[in-house]
Parts: structure tokens; C-alpha cells; sequence
């Protein structure tokens, strides 16, 4: 499974919202580039911008020289709840009433500076959007009868990446077979092929990140790398047959239900029961 030394899934993307260069260069040690993508922004409108370009893993927000611009980016939690937040702070004696409103702003933690600095890492990676998706998914549906060794093994490559572009090709390297060889393995049975198991992978993500309030159809396509908010449109279409605007309604099962009832090979082969 292509991992980080964690164990987590690649990639991983950390936002950091912080003024303080302390804080900034606390991120820098706890998420190194070999570890995970960084992105440090100073302000509440570039967070903002970052969460709506690319699928952030979770969010580190400075609340230790609270300003009304800090306070919103830690407010965004709640618009943004598939995204865990971390309140990074001092944790005086005065700092009850900041603490609060951490809490109250649906933060995942709140890390204590000086105390939790080495531990920044192992308290954020867990907690991941790619962690919880790929621990929540590891076992494949029943409805999918992805029964055979090979078959579980790249289902948990494709979960890893969280609904992120994967090609066959990556899989394939991943667990040390050539491509055709795993087409091979997913040809058989009657079971979707792997691209069509890509994509319904992406599209229980999407259906995820389509719940956040913060997100609209064309904020999901673009930080699952689809072409166009029309090319998610008809990727749902093909493979669930439902529009984008009715994925945040539906959970995992009932896409499942709708991928195994539906088209699960190649286009224009219908398995659908009436």
C-alpha cells in the first residue's frame, strides 16, 4: 500500500492559518515534505481559498494572538465538518474564554504549545479526511464481491487516496503486479472493472464533501481533480445515475446499492433489476 512511515495514505495535505512564525515553524517540523503537502496561509481568506482549491486533510489554525480574522478561520470548522480543525494556542490561565470558543466551533482539539509540539503530528494525521476515508472504507462492501486477495488489496490502494485521481497504472506498482494482470482480476465474476471501481471511490468521496456546508458542486470537482464540474456530472450519472446535487443526501450504502444495481462493467452493459 503506498504509505507515508505513518502508515497514512498518500497524499496528504495539512492548511496551516497562522500570523505567528512560531507557529509556522512548528508546522514546518511537524509536517515535513516528505511526510505531506504544506500549505501555510496568514489570513482567514486565504484558508478559505486553499480549502476550495485542493482536498485539505486537516486544518491547524493559530488561536494563540486571537484576532477576529484568526477567530473566522477557526469558525470555518463548522462549515467545513469532513475537515478536522486544530486550534493551536498557549493554554494561560486566561485562555479559558478562547478555549470555549474553540469548543463551541466544533474544533476536532485544541494542542497545547510547548506541550504538544512533537506530538502536533501524531495528533493530526489520524484524524486526516485520507485517514478516517481509507479506515472507514478498509473492508470492501459485500455488495461489490471483491472476494479474491488481489482484488481487497488494490481496493485499499484506490480508498488510500480518499477519492483522488488514481490511474490503474499506480495501483498496479503499488502491490507489485503489472496492470493487465490486475485488470485480469477484476474481469472475472462479473465485477466492475478497476477503472469503474476508481470512480465509484471518487464519487463516495464526493458524496462526503458534497455533506460541508462550505462546499459547493464545483468546489468538489475541482479538489477531487475532475476536468469540470460537467465531468463529475457525468461520472455520477454513468456510474450511480444520480446528479451531483443529490450525492450530499445519500450515504455510502445507498451508493453502493446503486453502483451494484446499475451499470457495474463497461458502458452499455445493464445489470439493472427491476
Amino acid at each position: 500500500m503506498i504509505a507515508t512511515d505513518d502508515g497514512l495514505p498518500v497524499p496528504v495535505t495539512i492548511a496551516v492559518c497562522a500570523a505567528r512564525e512560531r507557529v509556522r515553524g512548528l508546522a514546518r517540523r511537524a509536517f515535513p515534505r516528505r511526510r505531506c503537502r504544506l500549505i501555510l496561509t496568514r489570513s482567514a481568506d486565504d484558508l478559505h481559498e486553499a480549502l476550495r482549491a485542493t482536498l485539505v486533510d486537516a486544518v491547524v489554525v493559530d488561536a494563540g494572538s486571537p484576532s477576529p480574522d484568526m477567530w473566522r478561520g477557526v469558525e470555518m470548522a463548522r462549515d467545513y465538518p469532513s475537515v478536522p480543525f486544530f486550534a493551536v494556542m498557549p493554554m494561560r490561565p486566561n485562555d479559558g474564554a478562547a478555549l470555549a470558543r474553540c469548543a463551541a466551533a466544533e474544533c476536532t482539539d485544541v494542542c497545547v504549545e510547548g506541550v504538544d509540539d512533537f506530538a502536533l503530528r501524531g495528533l493530526v494525521l489520524p484524524q486526516s479526511y485520507t485517514a478516517r476515508f481509507a479506515a472507514a472504507l478498509h473492508e470492501p462492501p459485500p455488495g461489490l464481491k471483491l472476494d479474491a486477495q488481489l482484488q481487497q488489496a488494490a481496493w485499499r490502494v484506490v480508498v488510500g487516496w480518499a477519492g483522488r485521481a488514481i490511474r490503474t497504472d499506480t495501483v498496479a506498482a503499488a502491490l507489485g503486479v503489472t496492470r493487465e494482470h490486475l485488470s485480469r482480476a477484476f474481469s472475472q465474476g462479473g465485477n466492475a472493472n478497476l477503472k469503474r471501481l476508481i470512480d465509484f471511490v471518487r464519487l463516495v468521496s464526493a458524496a462526503e464533501l458534497s455533506k460541508n456546508p462550505g462546499f459547493d458542486v464545483g468546489d468538489v470537482a475541482r479538489i477531487l481533480d475532475f476536468a469540470s464540474s460537467s465531468h463529475l456530472s457525468t461520472t455520477a450519472q454513468r456510474i450511480i445515475g444520480t446528479r451531483p446535487v443529490s450525492l450530499a443526501r445519500l450515504r455510502t450504502v445507498d451508493l453502493v446499492e446503486r453502483f451494484v444495481h446499475g451499470r457495474t462493467r463497461s458502458r452499455g452493459i445493464s445489470e439493472i433489476r427491476s
